[in-house]
């Protein structure tokens, strides 16, 4: 099973490049898990920050949170990533990106963690 499927929680995301964003995480995934099942939940800041205080202890807005359900001894990739849409449009305009551009680099961004990356340290977010 290699499914990407997305959500608008509180918010209308106007995502329309579903297709090219589940082609993009099955590329990436292609030789590191064969089967994978992730939930891309796009929802507003005030939501997002919710989940960042809740179950990460931040009181911080961030653009993605990632959760990986995976089970421990299962080759299945299971995970819920949610996304801002408010922080893809602020990263945006910030960074000179156009909204999908700055989408994509998040849901990369998310799938990377997922395959054991960590951007905690200076040496961490180059290599990631």
């Amino acid at each position: 099973m290699q499914r990407c499927s997305f959500h608008d929680y509180d918010i209308r995301s106007g995502v329309k490049q579903k297709r090219k964003i589940a082609l993009l995480v099955k590329e990436i995934l292609r030789k590191k898990r064969s089967d994978f099942n992730i939930n891309y939940i796009f929802c507003s800041d005030e939501y997002l920050l919710s989940i960042n205080k809740t179950y990460l202890k931040h009181n911080t807005l961030t653009d993605i949170i990632t959760f990986d359900l995976s089970e421990q001894d299962n080759d299945l990739l299971i995970a819920d990533i949610y996304i801002s849409i408010e922080r893809i449009e602020e990263n945006a305009k910030k960074f000179k990106k156009t909204f999908t551009e700055e989408l994509l680099r998040v849901v990369v961004h998310g799938v990377l963690h997922l395959l054991g990356y960590k951007d905690k340290t200076k040496v961490q977010k180059t290599t990631m």
